[in-house]
């Protein structure tokens, strides 16, 4: 059969295309809930490119806000761990014997040297340098020569108990021995994924690259679809950045894009044929290798190519799943910096500073993919530094494309942002309300309001 050029009637927004829907849409994707005024003001630079904002932000965020640390699958077994690292500080979480998962500053109660240098599995806690040796559940377990400290007393050498919260196999820790409760944090993000557990899934894909730019500059570009036209045009004809929908909560956040509808800024209306052609990167000339027939929706019969990929290792679930499930491009964020998409796509985001520059960070992304029978060990994490491209993580399929292209400009907004004369940044009033929220809520922690 060959390709259609049948007329399309086309909606006007996400939730219009969700009525075309194959399949019942869960309530979640439903919900509308635009941003409340967060004002148009500029966002100064300064928190781009300041040494001192920097230095609040170790203080006053890092030091305070929940942040997730590792899956609960990096920690199978009694004294698995993991080391993680943040703005200079480093923490150390252990499976305890009864499952539990606790978690410690990464450093001895002696002379200070980190307990761990990198994730591994052990019995106890012991110090390489003077032999300090401390249970895994943080209690103090031995001191060689015991008799010359008669000033340490066992209670007092406890290694100090962060909090910790697990949800959807995810690990959080929180740097703030006195944080509020880690459930009322997460509510938000997890009322909205109540229709996914990502706990049944494991680590297929474990990227790590470091971007010459602040964090926050490196996050932001996955906060909107704005930049599609310029950045991806080749996505243009299947995924709608004009058509995305924003909701904004108090700690979470998501960007919806919707497959199957091109943006409203091309120059042409492409047909269904046009729209697959662009999602599984066809080059112009071959031949496409899913035929749509007149009156078919590329949208419905992608979904459908999807449960065919998923069926034998997760069964007849897929046909519960809405083709927006399979489909669209759910991108949640829950902050500061933890981006896991919704639904069956196996996207999972972390964002951070480089160590203790400012002007670079470290840019992580997961796939999260289901699987059968006994679970599979996580994939080893794939570091690539600044000059490496992301095509040479060969296992992300077609995003290390895409990554490529948002890297392309992140440097240079950096050095932009160093050059410039302009004393903020200038942010949309809707497509960029997710950028808007962020900086509202990091406000509130650096300028010492948040709870």
């Amino acid at each position: 059969m060959s390709e259609t050029t049948a007329p399309r009637v086309v909606p006007s927004n996400y939730q219009e295309l969700l009525d075309t829907d194959t399949r019942p849409v869960p309530p979640t994707l439903r919900v509308v809930h635009p941003a409340m005024d967060l004002g148009d003001g500029d966002v100064s630079i300064d928190r781009y490119i300041s040494r001192e904002w920097h230095e609040r932000e170790k203080e006053l965020l890092w030091r305070k806000v929940w942040q997730f640390a590792c899956r609960e699958e990096e920690l199978p077994a009694p004294g698995d761990h993991v080391v993680y690292d943040i703005v200079g500080l480093s923490f150390l979480v252990v499976r305890q014997d009864d499952g539990s998962i606790k978690a410690f500053p990464n450093a001895c109660l002696h002379r200070g040297r980190m307990l761990k240098d990198h994730e591994g599995s052990c019995s106890e806690l012991r110090c390489p340098y003077h032999g300090y040796t401390w249970a895994l559940d943080g209690s103090l377990k031995f001191v060689p020569a015991r008799y010359e400290f008669p000033q340490v007393v066992d209670d007092d050498f406890h290694l100090t108990e962060l909090p910790v919260g697990r949800w959807n196999g995810f690990v959080f820790i929180n740097p703030d021995p006195h944080a509020a409760p880690f459930d009322e944090f997460i509510a938000d993000l997890a009322e909205q994924f109540e229709p996914w557990d990502l706990s049944t899934s494991f680590i297929e894909v474990h990227i790590s690259k470091v971007i010459l730019a602040n964090w926050k500059v490196t996050q932001e570009a996955f906060c909107e679809a704005y930049h599609v036209g310029a950045t991806h045009p080749q996505i243009m004809a299947y995924l709608s950045d004009t058509a995305t929908q924003v909701d904004v909560w108090r700690n979470a956040s998501r960007a919806i894009s919707p497959a199957g509808l091109a943006s409203a800024l091309l120059p042409w209306e492409p047909t269904e044929a046009d729209m697959m052609r662009s999602m599984l990167d066809v080059r112009e000339g071959e031949p496409l290798p899913v035929q749509i027939p007149d009156g078919g929706s590329m949208r419905a019969i992608a979904a459908d190519l999807i449960r065919d990929r998923w069926r034998p290792i997760v069964g007849e679930r897929v046909e519960t799943m809405s083709d927006a499930e399979l489909m669209d491009s759910l991108d949640y964020t829950l902050f500061p910096n933890f981006h896991p998409w919704g639904a069956f796509n196996r996207i999972v985001y972390r964002f951070r500073p480089n160590g203790d520059d400012h002007r670079t960070s470290i840019m992580e992304v997961y796939y999260l993919s289901p699987f059968d029978g006994e679970r599979p060990p996580p994939a080893t994490v794939h570091e690539l530094d600044a000059v490496t491209p992301w095509t040479e993580a060969t296992e992300l399929g077609m995003l290390a494309k895409v990554f490529e292209q948002d890297t392309f400009n992140m440097a240079k907004v950096q050095r932009g942002l160093e050059a410039t004369y302009k004393p903020g940044v200038t942010l949309a009033a809707y497509q960029e309300s997710k950028v808007r929220w962020l900086h509202h809520r990091l406000d509130e922690y650096v300028n010492g309001a948040s709870s």
